[in-house]
């Protein structure tokens, strides 16, 4: 992807290697002005900061947690110098990361939720069952794998956390089935653990691998992607300037509702409905998008991983932060520490 006319320096050196999910309305819901400073929380393959640093003379701060993605990144630093700096962190520091940069308040954020397809695509990293590669599918490499829950976890918990973050209606009988299985053997592979799965639960022909909504469950719980997301919003609203943009890109439909439910704040707890509008706290956020944005039918064809995603935004307003009680966004289930420092059940 190259610069815009009007004097803005190319900076990829030809076509981008990622093309960003909802790129176009992403960019066009940040409003990219010339002289502004952007927060990519979720860099990835890099396709969102590419798009930003070619729309306008701006400054981009890329954040990742995945190592891989900041080795890739690095063609992309030397090819913007002054106006790319790509940070390894969780995207929950975002704010805390523009701040080490010299940066008090930034003119944008932009949040793509979920795996990308460069770790998808990579059997070793064991985010997909379609190749085989240890059960790992830990995005920065650090703490439990998968293969660590399935050894440790109660059945109890893990059938919840199959059916709140995979929203699989099977999935007492999917972790009874690991429970057992384990007892017989290591889970370590995404082969056995899709083999476990498809055992327990009958496929519907031309629908999903039977596997897909554990699998994505794991990786969600591992990865501690819900409480990442509720603490980065919350790091959004405090690093953003009024007038700033935040874009959240989500994949999942518990994403979806908990960026809804935080754009929309705030809690009012203890204040009426029927109070006078001096009562009520200023929103923290206007809200931009009504309902979210999704990918039409063209992109979907060029991209099938995009069909399930949602976009939504808001403009930070003057008022206060730290409205929304973080904790209310989330769904009730066991911590990962205490999950892995248990005992197989």
């Amino acid at each position: 992807m190259t610069g815009r006319d009007g004097g803005v320096p190319a900076v990829a050196g030809g076509p981008a290697r990622h093309i960003p999910v909802l790129g176009p309305a992403a960019l066009g819901y940040l409003h990219v002005r010339d002289g502004g400073v952007y927060v990519d929380a979720t860099f990835g393959a890099g396709g969102y900061s590419r798009a930003i640093l070619a729309a306008a003379d701006c400054r981009v701060i890329g954040i990742d947690r995945d190592p891989g993605a900041i080795d890739a990144g690095a063609d992309l630093v030397r090819a913007a110098p002054g106006r790319f700096t790509l940070v390894q962190a969780r995207f929950s520091a975002l704010d805390a990361c523009a701040r080490a940069q010299g940066h008090e308040s930034v003119d944008g954020v932009v949040l793509d939720i979920g795996v990308s397809s460069m770790q998808l695509d990579e059997a070793a990293r064991g985010f997909s069952f379609r190749n085989d590669g240890p059960l790992d599918m830990r995005m920065g490499g650090d703490g439990p794998s998968a293969a660590d829950v399935i050894a440790t976890i109660g059945e109890r918990d893990l059938a919840n956390v199959i059916f709140q973050l995979g929203e699989e209606r099977h999935s007492r009988a999917i972790a009874r089935a690991l429970v057992q299985a384990r007892r017989n053997a290591p889970v370590r592979t995404t082969a056995q653990l899709a083999r476990i799965v498809s055992q327990a639960v009958r496929a519907r022909p031309g629908g999903l691998h039977p596997a897909t909504r554990t699998f994505q469950a794991l990786r969600i719980f591992v990865n501690e992607e819900l409480h990442e997301l509720a603490n980065a919003l919350a790091a959004a609203e405090h690093i953003l300037r009024d007038g700033g943009r935040l874009v959240v890109v989500s994949f999942h439909s518990l994403e979806d509702r908990i960026v809804k439910t935080f754009l929309a704040g705030p809690g009012r707890e203890g204040v009426s409905r029927h109070a006078p509008d001096g009562a009520r706290p200023a929103a923290a956020f206007r809200v931009l998008t009504k309902k979210p944005v999704t990918p039409d039918a063209d992109e979907v064809d060029a991209n099938p991983r995009a069909r399930s995603a949602k976009l939504r935004a808001g403009e930070r307003t003057a008022g206060a932060a730290g409205q929304v009680d973080l904790a209310s966004l989330l769904p009730r289930l066991p911590a990962l520490a205490a999950v892995t420092k248990g005992r197989p059940a």
